[in-house]
């Protein structure tokens, strides 16, 4: 069979840290390696880097399956992809997958996408391309079936990375050019009610052993760890790294981490540190122990401060993600810079909350206003409610506002520079000034 796998690329109304990052579609590069082991004539199109139209790879061959992957903001752009599959391959079948099919598999229910993979989403795409009867398949999304267990093939087979050479070039997490991904486990064994991740599949490890063996075939130096929280066991950590030494792996990580843990170890802080981890991202979430509470992070204030220290102590960059409110006034902004201040070098991914489909937030949530239907605008960045105390067009500006006074601060702003050099920053400056402009076209025009 030939099938063509396809990243889209996000619809030009969402704001996204595509402007920053664009990391290698691993999900499609595990896909490619099944199907191309199964005897398959495989293509990849990455849409976010490639150059030529959709409709054109479309007619390059008669493709017999297009499966597509995406998150919530990519709904509506994979539906359109899908119509044109119809249109230009009448014959082709359409698939799609990725962890938003798997959480909220009704959002793709069409007449253009014949199958949705939600569950076991690799070895059920092998089965029905290799002629298997979709009706028979349980990892193939039909209303009123009770989905089956989670099974992982990861540790069976590697991501074939020669799918995505030509692309490569342009992978890159926030600072660090040239960069792969891998994920060492699935799921996290916390259960936040905002977050999404949880909701894909109870958490699961790889064996290090196959770990070793994927990052030894891995070119770039940079590697970013996409685990939901990669330092969930001390002990898996330790030996992590003891087997970086027993392999001579030497990279440079970026990965996960949650402030309780990094408060509690900072010695293997140290040790990830001397093992070339160079930065972490961490969930702060909430500068009140109030909406910690009722984000269920199971974390406190002076954890998350402790944490942050400890990794600006031991020269590890701290990513933080902070969710600002509702209710929020002035003051609450003002209070949030004053926090992110404290800290040396406030790196911050400031988000509205998002009470996303799937999670417990959304299932309780009374105040959305934008509907779901809207997909490209559940971006964790536009406003999805009505704001309690101020217009929309004055709480994006204080999004703004916090943003320009903390990370893009001419301290920061000649942090980045020295630290990663002026290619870097520049890419990054382009970055940020694509979503300022698209901030400021909030600020005159919400959308809603």
């Amino acid at each position: 069979m030939k099938v063509l796998l396809v990243r889209v690329r996000p619809h030009r109304k969402s704001v996204n840290l595509q402007s920053f990052m664009v990391c290698e579609p691993l999900e499609l590069e595990y896909a490619y390696a099944a199907l191309e082991q199964s005897g398959h004539e495989v293509d990849i199109a990455d849409m976010i880097s490639e150059k030529a139209s959709f409709k054109k790879i479309l007619k390059r061959k008669r493709y017999d399956f297009v499966c597509f992957t995406g998150y919530i903001v990519h709904v509506g752009i994979i539906k359109q992809s899908a119509a044109a599959v119809k249109k230009l391959l009448p014959n082709a079948k359409t698939v799609v997958g990725g962890v938003h099919a798997e959480v909220v598999p009704e959002d793709f229910v069409c007449a253009q996408i014949d199958y949705i993979l939600w569950a076991n989403g690799i070895s059920t795409l092998v089965s029905i391309v290799g002629g298997s009867n979709p009706e028979q398949e349980s990892g193939v999304y039909k209303r009123g079936a009770v989905k089956p267990a989670i099974s992982h093939i990861e540790d069976e087979i590697l991501p074939d990375r020669k799918c995505t050479r030509k692309y490569r070039d342009k992978y890159n997490y926030i600072y660090h050019d040239k960069c792969a991904t891998i994920k060492t486990s699935f799921g996290c064994p916390f259960d936040c009610s905002f977050c999404f991740c949880t909701r894909v599949c109870d958490y699961a490890v790889r064996k290090l052993e196959r770990v070793m063996d994927e990052l030894e075939s891995i070119e770039e130096k940079n590697v970013f760890i996409v685990d939901d929280d990669f330092t969930a066991s001390a002990d898996r950590v330790r030996k992590f790294c003891a087997m970086l030494d027993e392999r001579k792996i030497k990279k440079h990580f970026i990965a996960f981490s949650r402030s309780d843990f990094i408060a509690a170890h900072e010695a293997e802080v140290v040790l990830m540190k001397q093992h070339g981890f160079d930065a972490f991202f961490v969930g702060l979430e909430s500068y009140r122990s109030g909406e910690l509470d009722r984000f269920d992070k199971r974390t406190s204030v002076e954890i998350n401060t402790a944490a942050v220290n400890i990794l600006e102590r031991n020269g590890l960059q701290c990513y933080s993600g902070l969710i600002v409110g509702e209710d929020w006034v002035k003051e609450d902004f003002d209070e949030l810079i004053a926090y992110l201040n404290s800290f040396k070098h406030p790196l911050v991914n400031i988000q509205p909350i998002t009470p996303m489909p799937g999670t417990p937030l959304y299932d309780g949530y009374a105040n959305i206003s934008v509907p779901r239907e809207k997909y490209e605008l559940w971006d964790m960045a536009h406003v999805v409610f009505t704001p309690r105390n101020m217009s929309r067009r004055a709480y994006y500006y204080h999004i703004v506002r916090a943003y320009m006074k903390t990370s893009a601060n001419k301290k920061q702003r000649r942090f980045i520079k020295e630290r990663y050099g002026k290619k870097i920053y520049g890419r990054v400056k382009r970055g940020a000034a694509h979503i300022f402009f698209q901030y400021l076209r909030q600020m005159i025009k919400p959308s809603r």
